[in-house]
Formats: structure tokens, C-alpha cells, sequence
């Protein structure tokens, strides 16, 4: 029986992984292509960036509905639904031919084919690909938080990226290397679209079919609550977790820590203006990839050990670390090194090196402590309130180097009809303007990530201790009711009133202990168990 369980489990994270690693491929395919895209959609870099914008803004409305629908059916099956949703969009994508028509009928994308096919536009069907997208990413977050402790969190979440970071290299990959051929008169570039999107219908009904959530199948037998009952429980759960200090830290420095990685999108157009190939585009962008894999795995086992030997302070130190080493290595990349293809591993080397410097944030440090300072039935909800509050603040990064690059770094189109050589040379011009507009969405966004960190130090030991306080309660009230079933008997030094949970009236927990009932840590620790405790005393404390 222990075998089998075992068994499920392991096939539910090499699902749960999967699915990871096809929303990351889905996530990574346009900015392979931006440059075919452009000119077959007739569309500048202003343009292109947006594409990241529609999407972020759909996925940052949707995570709400990722939160309730995590919270009242399976995860795994949540998971499954959000590979179908975005594997449909992804293929919309494909099949465009304007950059945004919303509707109507139009003559055929693919040339050669004579019949006419409805289009939504690029811009509204990469606008639904949020929709998928927003749906699976906190369920598959928060399987792997309930999955571990806190000694090896960050190892799990490592993992987690690692796999992910491999489907930004095959969606990458198959985008940029795909895209300069062509099938039975199809661009390389729809292709790929179309090859991703029938990959994740096959993930997502592996996942419906065979993944398993423990926690669901735990919880079956409890009634079911009403939907109005369940949006205000989630409602006031969202407002707690807002209101919590550490939270809001994290989320402001995922803002401006989000904004350098959504530039990056521009990473592959710029080697490409430098001269580079396809295929060494490719490979340089892979290595980038790969690096931040490593890094991500390297910066969780790192935040686990310093973790243990300093409690309240090492995963910050590693985040301080990894951010500030983005600013010196950025310029070393984009304004040091010659911007010639001659200086291929050069641009190697660095890229190597700032990948495995710049990616520990999100494993060692912001997932593990999202996880700490709240509890275990909360994760969902902080994983997607991150994820909504830090995306589409983010998503404005690609626009804002578009503007850069266009009105103040100079960016020309090439002129129609011109030589090889001039083209040679305004690609060169416009790899410097565009060098210089990414660290400028580089730097300065990292510079500030770095420094609202160091305001977790006071907040970070607060609200992990208040947490645990909870979760400690919670425990003993549970015991205590499993020692002394309500059978007219009265519960000793226990008085509970409650009326509607969570629904605007205080739950009150009277709990007296004795002289030398608790222990504390040489601290003030003792204070955070007050003998009259109440849901809201624990989000104001």
C-alpha cells in the first residue's frame, strides 16, 4: 500500500513538472521569434513588447479564479484545465495574421492556401493564453510547498525552476530554430506555435488522467460550502494575507525583480541584430537558460543551508547577493563587450556567469518564506496574489524597452530597398540602442530589488514566529477536541465562541495556560500567544 502511494506521488510531480516545464516553453516561444513575428504581423517593438502586456494583464485578473478554483476542486485537475485553456490560445497564436483584429474573417495566414480563416489577431489570442496560464501556475506552486518542509523547501522550488527553465530552452529553442524554415508553405514560426500547443493538450490530460492531489482526497468527505459562503472566505483570507508585512516586501521587490527578466525578452533580437545566427542565437540564449537552472537549484540548497545556520537572515543575504551581481555583470554583457558576432564566447561566458548569479531570488528566498508566513491552507492564495501583483507590473517591462529603444536610443528601421551592407550596419547601430535600453531596465530595477530586501530583516523572524503561533493553536485545539468529543461533557481551560468564520465577526479562541505552560526563545515570542487570540489580532500583530 506505502509502495503504491509512493508511486502516485511520484507520477503527480513528474506531472505536476511537466506541466511546469510546458507553461515555461509556452511562455518563452515569442520572444524567440519577435523579429518574424514583426514582419509578418507588420509591427514595431512598441508592438511586440504589448504582446507581453495583454497576456499579463488577462493572467493578473484571472488569478482570483486560480485561487477558488484550487481551493474547491482538485489541483491536479485545475493544473489540467489550464494546459488545455492555454494550449488552445498558444495555437490561435499561430494561426494569426494582423496584430490585433478581434473577430471577423480574413484571408488565410499561410501563404499558398486558398481559403479564408477567422482570426482573432495575435494580440487577443496571446491576451487568452493569461487565461491558461493564470489557472495552473499558483495550484502547481502550491502542490510543491504542501510537499515539503522547511529544511528542503528551497531545494523542491530549485527543482521547480530548474524543470521550468528547461521548457523556457525547448520553447526557445524550437522557436528559434524552427523559424527560418517553412512546411507545406507554413512559417517555421506558426510551427512551433502549433507544436507547443498540441504537446500541452497531451500533458494536461496526462495530468487529469493520472495525477493525484492528497489534500483533496483528504478533504472529500467534508460538506460542501456554498459559492457565496466560499468567495467570502477567500475574500478575507486575500485581505490577511495583504496585510502581512513580509508579503508585501516580497511583492514590491518581485516588482522591480520581474522587470529586468520580462526585458530579457528582447535578449534574442538583440544577438540577432549584433549578427549572430539562429542557431548560435539559440544556443547562447540556451546557455543563459540552462546557467539559471543550475543557479536556481545551486541558490535553494544554498537558502536551506544558511537557512539552518542563520534563521532570520540568511535567504535574504543570498537574494542581496544574487540581484546586486545582476548590475556589474549586465554591463560587462551589454555595454563592455564588442558587439560583434567575432566575440561569440565572450557573450558565452558572461551569459553563463550571470545566469548562475542572478537566479537564486524566487527558490532560496521569496517561495520558502511565502510558505513560512502563512498557513499551509493559505499557500494558494499568496502564490497567486504574488504572481498577480508582481506580473502585470512586470509585463510593462517589454513595452517600456520598446519606448527606450524607439525615442531614446535612437532605434531605425531599415530602409526598404537597401544594400546588405547598409542593413549590416543599421543592425549594429540598433544592437547598441537596444544594449543600452536593457540595462536600463536592467540595472536600476535590480538596484532597487537589492535594496527593498533588506526591510525582510525586521519583518521576515514576525511573521514566520507568527505563523507557526497559529498553526501551533490550531494543532492543540485539534487534539484537544479529538481527547474530549463534545458528548455534553465541557472542554477544561477551553471556551470557544464563534460565529460565521472569517465573515466580518471575530472567531474568538479562549486559551489559558499555565505559569510554565510555553517555552520561549529568549525573545518577546511569548506575546504572540495573547490568552484572548483572534484572526484578525494575528494579521495586525
Amino acid at each position: 500500500m506505502v509502495k503504491m502511494k509512493m508511486k502516485s506521488e511520484t507520477v503527480t510531480l513528474i506531472l505536476v513538472n511537466l506541466a511546469g516545464i510546458m507553461e515555461r516553453a509556452d511562455e518563452s516561444l515569442l520572444p524567440g521569434v519577435y523579429k518574424e513575428v514583426g514582419e509578418a504581423l507588420h509591427t514595431d517593438p512598441t508592438g511586440l513588447g504589448s504582446l507581453t502586456l495583454f497576456r499579463s494583464i488577462v493572467q493578473t485578473s484571472c488569478y482570483p479564479l486560480a485561487v477558488y478554483l484550487s481551493v474547491r476542486h482538485n489541483r491536479t485537475h485545475v493544473i489540467a484545465l489550464g494546459a488545455l485553456l492555454w494550449a488552445a490560445a498558444t495555437f490561435l497564436v499561430g494561426l494569426s495574421s494582423t496584430f490585433f483584429q478581434p473577430g471577423g474573417v480574413i484571408s488565410t495566414p499561410y501563404p499558398g492556401e486558398g481559403n479564408p480563416t477567422p482570426n482573432l489577431g495575435a494580440a487577443v489570442s496571446r491576451a487568452l493564453n493569461g487565461i491558461g496560464l493564470a489557472i495552473a501556475a499558483p495550484a502547481i506552486q502550491s502542490l510543491v510547498a504542501d510537499s515539503t518542509d522547511d529544511d528542503n523547501r528551497g531545494v523542491a522550488f530549485g527543482w521547480l525552476q530548474l524543470t521550468g527553465n528547461i521548457g523556457s530552452i525547448l520553447g526557445g529553442l524550437c522557436s528559434v530554430l524552427i523559424a527560418p524554415t517553412s512546411f507545406m508553405d507554413i512559417p517555421g514560426w506558426r510551427i512551433s506555435f502549433h507544436l507547443v500547443g498540441v504537446l500541452s493538450v497531451i500533458i494536461g490530460v496526462l495530468i487529469y488522467l493520472f495525477a493525484n492531489d492528497p489534500s483533496y482526497s483528504n478533504e472529500g468527505n467534508k460538506p460542501q460550502k456554498s459559492f457565496l459562503s466560499e468567495v467570502k472566505d477567500l475574500i478575507m483570507e486575500a485581505k490577511l494575507v495583504v496585510k502581512i508585512p513580509s508579503f508585501q516586501i516580497i511583492v514590491a521587490q518581485g516588482v522591480s525583480g520581474s522587470f529586468p527578466w520580462s526585458a530579457l525578452s528582447f535578449a534574442p533580437m538583440w544577438l540577432e541584430l549584433i549578427g549572430f545566427s539562429h542557431k548560435e542565437t539559440g544556443f547562447l540564449m540556451g546557455l543563459f537558460v540552462v546557467s539559471g537552472s543550475i543557479g536556481g537549484l545551486f541558490g535553494g540548497k544554498m537558502g536551506d543551508i544558511l537557512s539552518k545556520r542563520f534563521p532570520n537572515s540568511g535567504r535574504i543575504i543570498l537574494s542581496q547577493i544574487s540581484s546586486g551581481s545582476a548590475i556589474p555583470l549586465a554591463a560587462l554583457l551589454l555595454l563592455v563587450i564588442p558587439d560583434d558576432p567575432s566575440s561569440g564566447f565572450m557573450h558565452g561566458l558572461v551569459m553563463a556567469v550571470m545566469g548562475l548569479s542572478i537566479s537564486w531570488n524566487s527558490a532560496a528566498t521569496n517561495n520558502p518564506i511565502f510558505a513560512e508566513i502563512v498557513p499551509e491552507k493559505s499557500r494558494t492564495s499568496i502564490y497567486a496574489l504574488d504572481r498577480s501583483f508582481e506580473s502585470i507590473l512586470a509585463s510593462f517591462a517589454p513595452p517600456v524597452v520598446g519606448l527606450l529603444l524607439q525615442h531614446v536610443y535612437g532605434y531605425k528601421p531599415i530602409p526598404q530597398g537597401s544594400s546588405q551592407s547598409v542593413e549590416i550596419e543599421t543592425d549594429r547601430e540598433n544592437a547598441t540602442s537596444l544594449a543600452k535600453a536593457l540595462y536600463t531596465a536592467i540595472a536600476i530595477p535590480m538596484f532597487l530589488c537589492c535594496l527593498i530586501y533588506s526591510f525582510l530583516y525586521c519583518t521576515y523572524p514576525r511573521d514566520r514566529e507568527r505563523a507557526r503561533m497559529h498553526a501551533l493553536i490550531e494543532s492543540e485545539m485539534l487534539q484537544i477536541e479529538a481527547d474530549n468529543p463534545p458528548a455534553g461533557g465541557e472542554y477544561s481551560h477551553i471556551q470557544c465562541s464563534e460565529s460565521d468564520e472569517l465573515q466580518g465577526k471575530e472567531s474568538m479562541i479562549e486559551v489559558e495556560y499555565g505559569e510554565d505552560g510555553f517555552d520561549t526563545d529568549d525573545c518577546d515570542e511569548k506575546s504572540l500567544l495573547p490568552n484572548h487570540l483572534t484572526f484578525s489580532n494575528l494579521a495586525e500583530q
